[in-house]
Protein backbone atom coordinates (compact mmCIF):
# COMPACT_ATOMS: atom_id res chain seq x y z
CA UNK A 1 0.00 0.00 0.00
CA UNK A 2 1.42 3.62 -0.85
CA UNK A 3 0.97 5.94 1.86
CA UNK A 4 1.29 9.61 1.71
CA UNK A 5 1.75 11.62 4.79
CA UNK A 6 2.05 15.62 4.26
CA UNK A 7 3.89 16.29 7.65
CA UNK A 8 4.42 13.01 9.48
CA UNK A 9 6.72 13.78 12.24
CA UNK A 10 4.51 15.50 14.86
CA UNK A 11 3.27 14.68 18.43
CA UNK A 12 0.55 12.00 16.81
CA UNK A 13 1.66 11.43 13.11
CA UNK A 14 5.60 10.01 14.05
CA UNK A 15 3.63 7.17 16.01
CA UNK A 16 1.46 6.88 13.43
CA UNK A 17 4.09 6.31 10.89
CA UNK A 18 6.40 4.25 12.67
CA UNK A 19 3.45 1.85 13.14
CA UNK A 20 2.68 2.21 9.22
CA UNK A 21 6.15 1.22 8.24
CA UNK A 22 5.96 -2.05 10.77
CA UNK A 23 2.88 -3.22 8.90
CA UNK A 24 4.62 -3.07 5.45
CA UNK A 25 3.14 -0.03 3.83
CA UNK A 26 5.46 2.09 1.78
CA UNK A 27 5.26 5.68 3.55
CA UNK A 28 6.11 8.82 2.18
CA UNK A 29 6.32 12.11 3.59
CA UNK A 30 6.38 15.41 2.10
CA UNK A 31 8.15 18.09 3.62
CA UNK A 32 10.74 20.64 3.33
CA UNK A 33 13.38 18.28 5.13
CA UNK A 34 14.17 20.49 7.76
CA UNK A 35 12.72 18.54 10.41
CA UNK A 36 15.00 16.62 12.73
CA UNK A 37 12.95 13.42 14.00
CA UNK A 38 14.45 10.22 11.60
CA UNK A 39 11.99 7.52 10.93
CA UNK A 40 13.48 4.44 9.28
CA UNK A 41 11.71 2.96 5.97
CA UNK A 42 10.08 6.51 5.44
CA UNK A 43 10.74 7.89 1.72
CA UNK A 44 10.72 11.65 1.91
CA UNK A 45 9.96 13.89 -0.75
CA UNK A 46 11.26 17.08 0.00
CA UNK A 47 8.40 19.95 -1.48
CA UNK A 48 7.05 23.15 0.37
CA UNK A 49 2.80 22.71 0.89
CA UNK A 50 2.38 26.07 1.29
CA UNK A 51 4.11 26.53 -2.64
CA UNK A 52 1.35 25.33 -5.15
CA UNK A 53 3.22 25.14 -7.61
CA UNK A 54 6.25 23.13 -6.29
CA UNK A 55 3.45 21.05 -5.05
CA UNK A 56 2.50 19.83 -8.02
CA UNK A 57 5.47 19.32 -9.46
CA UNK A 58 7.09 16.86 -6.84
CA UNK A 59 3.97 15.14 -6.77
CA UNK A 60 2.79 15.22 -10.49
CA UNK A 61 4.22 11.44 -11.22
CA UNK A 62 2.80 10.11 -8.21
CA UNK A 63 -0.50 7.99 -7.45
CA UNK A 64 -1.52 6.93 -3.92
CA UNK A 65 -4.04 4.40 -1.98
CA UNK A 66 -3.99 6.40 1.00
CA UNK A 67 -3.57 10.51 1.34
CA UNK A 68 -3.43 11.98 4.79
CA UNK A 69 -3.12 16.01 5.76
CA UNK A 70 -1.57 16.13 8.76
CA UNK A 71 -1.17 19.99 8.59
CA UNK A 72 -5.03 21.20 6.61
CA UNK A 73 -6.51 23.29 9.32
CA UNK A 74 -8.32 25.72 7.15
CA UNK A 75 -11.08 25.26 4.22
CA UNK A 76 -8.62 26.34 1.99
CA UNK A 77 -6.28 24.19 2.73
CA UNK A 78 -8.65 21.32 1.95
CA UNK A 79 -10.02 22.81 -1.30
CA UNK A 80 -5.96 22.84 -2.15
CA UNK A 81 -6.29 19.22 -1.30
CA UNK A 82 -9.03 17.98 -3.44
CA UNK A 83 -8.05 19.96 -6.52
CA UNK A 84 -4.10 18.50 -5.81
CA UNK A 85 -5.54 14.72 -5.37
CA UNK A 86 -8.31 14.12 -7.26
CA UNK A 87 -8.23 11.27 -9.33
CA UNK A 88 -5.05 10.53 -7.84
CA UNK A 89 -5.73 8.83 -4.78
CA UNK A 90 -8.05 6.55 -3.48
CA UNK A 91 -8.83 7.57 -0.19
CA UNK A 92 -8.05 10.59 1.70
CA UNK A 93 -7.64 11.23 5.31
CA UNK A 94 -8.42 14.42 6.86
CA UNK A 95 -7.52 15.50 10.44
CA UNK A 96 -10.08 17.06 12.11
CA UNK A 97 -10.67 17.40 15.88
CA UNK A 98 -12.96 15.84 18.12
CA UNK A 99 -13.00 20.12 19.53
CA UNK A 100 -15.16 20.27 16.70
CA UNK A 101 -18.42 18.48 18.68
CA UNK A 102 -21.08 20.35 20.37
CA UNK A 103 -20.38 23.33 22.46
CA UNK A 104 -22.06 22.57 25.37
CA UNK A 105 -22.28 19.26 25.12
CA UNK A 106 -26.23 18.60 25.54
CA UNK A 107 -25.02 15.23 26.75
CA UNK A 108 -21.66 13.74 28.40
CA UNK A 109 -21.25 11.12 26.18
CA UNK A 110 -20.32 12.04 22.43
CA UNK A 111 -20.34 9.82 19.43
CA UNK A 112 -19.14 10.30 16.23
CA UNK A 113 -23.10 11.36 15.37
CA UNK A 114 -22.73 14.26 17.59
CA UNK A 115 -23.37 17.46 15.99
CA UNK A 116 -20.72 20.19 14.60
CA UNK A 117 -20.91 23.35 16.42
CA UNK A 118 -18.21 24.92 18.42
CA UNK A 119 -19.11 28.68 18.69
CA UNK A 120 -16.42 29.75 20.88
CA UNK A 121 -13.24 28.20 18.97
CA UNK A 122 -11.98 29.71 15.45
CA UNK A 123 -9.80 26.57 15.81
CA UNK A 124 -12.65 24.38 15.72
CA UNK A 125 -14.99 26.23 13.32
CA UNK A 126 -11.90 25.75 11.18
CA UNK A 127 -11.80 22.08 11.58
CA UNK A 128 -16.05 22.06 10.80
CA UNK A 129 -16.13 24.20 7.74
CA UNK A 130 -12.91 21.77 6.54
CA UNK A 131 -14.97 19.08 7.42
CA UNK A 132 -17.86 20.45 5.43
CA UNK A 133 -16.57 20.75 2.36
CA UNK A 134 -14.67 17.49 1.83
CA UNK A 135 -18.25 15.73 2.40
CA UNK A 136 -19.28 18.28 0.02
CA UNK A 137 -16.74 16.89 -2.12
CA UNK A 138 -17.68 13.21 -1.28
CA UNK A 139 -21.36 13.48 -2.27
CA UNK A 140 -20.98 15.76 -5.44
CA UNK A 141 -17.71 14.79 -6.71
CA UNK A 142 -16.99 11.15 -5.34
CA UNK A 143 -13.79 12.41 -3.72
CA UNK A 144 -12.50 9.85 -1.48
CA UNK A 145 -12.85 11.20 2.31
CA UNK A 146 -12.31 9.64 5.68
CA UNK A 147 -12.23 12.22 8.50
CA UNK A 148 -10.76 11.51 11.37
CA UNK A 149 -11.20 13.37 14.81
CA UNK A 150 -8.21 12.88 17.63
CA UNK A 151 -9.04 14.32 20.78
CA UNK A 152 -6.36 14.80 23.70
CA UNK A 153 -3.26 12.80 21.82
CA UNK A 154 0.23 12.91 23.45
CA UNK A 155 3.78 10.55 22.72
CA UNK A 156 6.36 13.88 22.52
CA UNK A 157 4.46 15.91 24.77
CA UNK A 158 3.13 16.31 28.37
CA UNK A 159 -0.92 15.53 28.29
CA UNK A 160 -2.01 18.66 30.52
CA UNK A 161 -3.57 22.15 29.93
CA UNK A 162 -1.30 24.13 31.60
CA UNK A 163 2.51 24.47 31.99
CA UNK A 164 2.52 21.02 30.04
CA UNK A 165 1.96 19.79 26.36
CA UNK A 166 5.45 21.22 24.62
CA UNK A 167 6.37 23.20 28.21
CA UNK A 168 8.25 21.28 30.85
CA UNK A 169 6.91 24.15 33.22
CA UNK A 170 5.31 21.75 35.65
CA UNK A 171 7.22 19.24 35.88
CA UNK A 172 9.88 21.76 36.87
CA UNK A 173 7.41 23.25 39.54
CA UNK A 174 6.66 20.21 40.74
CA UNK A 175 10.28 19.34 41.06
CA UNK A 176 10.35 22.61 43.34
CA UNK A 177 7.63 22.07 45.68
CA UNK A 178 5.65 24.71 44.03
CA UNK A 179 1.96 24.44 43.11
CA UNK A 180 0.86 23.74 40.06
CA UNK A 181 -2.85 25.27 38.53
CA UNK A 182 -5.89 22.87 37.42
CA UNK A 183 -8.69 24.30 35.56
CA UNK A 184 -12.18 24.11 36.91
CA UNK A 185 -12.25 22.06 40.23
CA UNK A 186 -10.63 19.38 38.29
CA UNK A 187 -13.63 16.96 38.84
CA UNK A 188 -15.00 17.29 34.99
CA UNK A 189 -14.32 13.93 33.10
CA UNK A 190 -12.01 13.57 30.07
CA UNK A 191 -9.92 11.48 28.18
CA UNK A 192 -6.45 10.66 27.08
CA UNK A 193 -4.37 8.69 24.57
CA UNK A 194 -1.33 7.37 23.80
CA UNK A 195 -0.26 7.97 19.94
CA UNK A 196 1.00 4.61 19.39
CA UNK A 197 -2.73 3.35 20.79
CA UNK A 198 -4.25 5.43 18.39
CA UNK A 199 -1.95 4.34 15.27
CA UNK A 200 -3.56 1.03 15.82
CA UNK A 201 -7.17 2.59 14.95
CA UNK A 202 -5.68 4.75 12.84
CA UNK A 203 -3.92 2.59 10.10
CA UNK A 204 -7.01 0.46 10.67
CA UNK A 205 -8.33 2.78 8.05
CA UNK A 206 -6.34 2.78 4.97
CA UNK A 207 -7.82 0.96 2.47
CA UNK A 208 -11.50 0.46 4.14
CA UNK A 209 -13.61 1.06 0.91
CA UNK A 210 -16.30 1.10 4.24
CA UNK A 211 -14.73 3.98 5.73
CA UNK A 212 -14.81 6.19 3.10
CA UNK A 213 -17.97 8.72 3.08
CA UNK A 214 -17.51 8.58 7.04
CA UNK A 215 -16.19 10.09 10.62
CA UNK A 216 -14.49 8.45 13.37
CA UNK A 217 -12.79 9.66 16.41
CA UNK A 218 -10.32 7.43 18.07
CA UNK A 219 -9.75 7.91 21.96
CA UNK A 220 -8.76 5.52 24.97
CA UNK A 221 -11.49 3.47 26.80
CA UNK A 222 -10.45 4.87 29.90
CA UNK A 223 -12.43 8.05 31.70
CA UNK A 224 -10.27 10.26 33.62
CA UNK A 225 -10.95 13.45 35.88
CA UNK A 226 -8.71 16.12 35.19
CA UNK A 227 -6.92 15.69 38.64
CA UNK A 228 -6.41 12.08 37.93
CA UNK A 229 -4.45 12.99 35.12
CA UNK A 230 -2.31 15.59 36.60
CA UNK A 231 -1.78 13.23 39.67
CA UNK A 232 -0.65 10.66 37.08
CA UNK A 233 1.98 12.94 35.47
CA UNK A 234 3.25 13.69 39.04
CA UNK A 235 3.36 9.58 39.39
CA UNK A 236 5.23 9.16 36.40
CA UNK A 237 7.85 11.62 37.31
CA UNK A 238 7.93 10.88 40.68
CA UNK A 239 7.54 13.82 42.06
CA UNK A 240 4.79 14.95 44.61
CA UNK A 241 1.59 17.21 43.05
CA UNK A 242 0.13 20.83 44.80
CA UNK A 243 -2.61 21.53 42.86
CA UNK A 244 -4.52 24.90 43.27
CA UNK A 245 -7.58 24.81 41.01
CA UNK A 246 -8.52 28.23 38.88
CA UNK A 247 -11.65 28.64 36.97
CA UNK A 248 -11.68 28.41 33.32
CA UNK A 249 -13.07 31.86 33.01
CA UNK A 250 -10.95 33.76 35.72
CA UNK A 251 -7.69 32.13 32.88
CA UNK A 252 -9.71 33.17 30.34
CA UNK A 253 -9.33 36.99 31.65
CA UNK A 254 -5.55 36.43 31.12
CA UNK A 255 -4.72 34.22 28.63
CA UNK A 256 -6.73 34.00 25.74
CA UNK A 257 -5.70 31.24 23.85
CA UNK A 258 -5.09 29.06 26.78
CA UNK A 259 -8.40 30.28 27.93
CA UNK A 260 -10.29 29.40 25.08
CA UNK A 261 -8.78 26.46 24.40
CA UNK A 262 -10.23 25.37 28.11
CA UNK A 263 -13.98 26.92 27.81
CA UNK A 264 -14.43 25.51 24.11
CA UNK A 265 -13.01 21.93 24.60
CA UNK A 266 -11.12 20.54 27.57
CA UNK A 267 -13.60 21.81 30.42
CA UNK A 268 -16.20 19.05 30.62
CA UNK A 269 -17.14 16.32 28.05
CA UNK A 270 -16.36 12.43 27.09
CA UNK A 271 -16.15 10.56 24.15
CA UNK A 272 -17.58 7.20 23.53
Amino acid sequence: MKVLFIGGTGNISAAVSRHAISKGMDLYHLNRGQTKVNIPGVYVIKGDYSNNQALKQCLKDHEWDVVVNWIAFTEEDVEKDIQLFSNKTEQYIFISSASAYEKPPASPFVTESTPLFNPFWKYSQDKINSENRLMKAFHEEGFPTTIVRPSHTYDTVIPVTIGGWQEYTIIDRMKKGKKIIIHGDGTSLWTVTHADDFAVGFNGLFGKKEAIGEAFHITSDETLTWNQIYQSVADAAGLEMKAVHISSHFINKFDKTKGMSLLADKASKLKV
